[in-house]
Parts: C-alpha cells; sequence; structure tokens
C-alpha cells in the first residue's frame, strides 16, 4: 500500500478515502474491529488525522465507536437496511429523472454498454462480476444526473447497501436473473431521454427489493419475539 507519509497531499483525507474504500470492497467487513496501530502503519500516518476520519466516518454510519473496545466497521440489521434503500429509491430515482433530461451521445454510448456480458434468460451464476456491473451502473447513473451534491449524499447509502449485504449474492439483495431485466429497462428510458419513465422504473426497482427486506426484517422480529 502506498505510503502516505511521502504525499505531499492532505493526509486526513487519503486516509479518509483509503478507509471508506475499504469498507466498499470489504477488506474492512461488517462487525471487524479497526486495528488502529495496524492501520496507521499501513497507511503511513500517526494515529491521531487516523482516528479524525474514522470519527468522520462514525458520522457516516460507516463505523462505530465501541467504549474502551475501539471502532468497528458497522454492522445493519434488516430494519435499517429497509430504510436505507428507501432513501435510496427516491434519491436514485430522482437520479434517473435528472440523468434521462440531461444525458449526452457519449453518456449513452457509455450507459449502454453496462450489463453487456449478460442474456436475459441465461442463468448468471458469476455473482461477484454482475455486483460490480451492478455497483457501476448505480454510480455512473448518480454521477450523470450533474448534482454534486445527490451524488455525495449516495456515496455512503451506496456503500452501505453493497458492502453490507452477506447472503450468497455477493452484496446483492436479489439474485442477478430476477434484476436484469430491470437494470436493461432503466438504462433504454435514461438512453431515450424519458424522465418521467426513468423514474418510475428505477423507483419500482427499488420497491421490489424494499419487499424482500422489509420480509427479512419481520422474520427476524418473529423469530427475536419467539
Amino acid at each position: 500500500m502506498k505510503n502516505l507519509g511521502a504525499s505531499h497531499e492532505n493526509l486526513d483525507q487519503q486516509a479518509y478515502l483509503i478507509i471508506k474504500k475499504m469498507i466498499n470492497d470489504r477488506r474492512l467487513a461488517p462487525g471487524d474491529k479497526i486495528s488502529q496501530e495496524k492501520l496507521a502503519n499501513e497507511l503511513g500516518i500517526s494515529r491521531t488525522p487516523l482516528i479524525s476520519e474514522l470519527k468522520f466516518l462514525e458520522k457516516e454510519k460507516l463505523v462505530e465507536a465501541k467504549p474502551r473496545r475501539g471502532f468497528f466497521v458497522r454492522e445493519f440489521d434488516p430494519n435499517e437496511m429497509v430504510s436505507i434503500f428507501e432513501l435510496r429509491e427516491v434519491l436514485e430515482g430522482l437520479a434517473a429523472r435528472r440523468a434521462a433530461a440531461t444525458i449526452t451521445d457519449q453518456e449513452i454510448d457509455r450507459l449502454q454498454k453496462f450489463f453487456a456480458d449478460f442474456t436475459v434468460g441465461e442463468h448468471i451464476d458469476d455473482y461477484r462480476k454482475y455486483c460490480r456491473e451492478d455497483r457501476g451502473f448505480h454510480d455512473f447513473v448518480t454521477r450523470i444526473a450533474a448534482r454534486e451534491f445527490l451524488e455525495s449524499i449516495l456515496s455512503s447509502y451506496n456503500i452501505i447497501s453493497f458492502s453490507y449485504q452477506q447472503g450468497e449474492y455477493e452484496g446483492l439483495v436479489r439474485p442477478p436473473d430476477e434484476t436484469l431485466k430491470e437494470h436493461l429497462a432503466i438504462v433504454d428510458a435514461i438512453c431515450s431521454r424519458d424522465p418521467e419513465a426513468a423514474e418510475i422504473k428505477m423507483r419500482g426497482h427499488f420497491k421490489r427489493t424494499i419487499a424482500i427486506l422489509t420480509e427479512a426484517a419481520e422474520a427476524l422480529k418473529k423469530a427475536t419475539a419467539g
């Protein structure tokens, strides 16, 4: 890993970005204790700026401080995931609408390349590859919506959504065979420059995922009550 102490850039900001990426890539998994000494050595910085950035990540709900135990990558229960996806539904629905209204021909070419390696009707078993494509797709739609604040707000929500799911689908709530058609329909609506259809299809995509998460939350509630 690059030694940040040798850089002239802001060490705090670099540490923040690297830790965030480690969480995003699951090198730091939900529930993991963050070894401050080890991480400071790897990043080539002192613990003071490291702790500062961990506290900032705590405000973003990506880590949590436990008294006398240190910092841990935050874990989320199904109810919290429902809330996160409800926020994503609204915000990414807005992003899809804005993207459809502002997309350029060059961006259309790029957007249409997403999911090109997957075919509707054929079973998808490379969940990791599909998850990367899924993440890139949602990030790109938000980026071409041309709203810096929207992208910033969604950043942490998307990291939570993709990094904190620990099921069999490599960070996906639903199987790729089920969501591919939905993704392609969103692509078509945005590339057709139809803001209303783009928002409806994006929000419908999230509503179906929210229904699955709600069932999981209810099942956990019953199991805990029992």
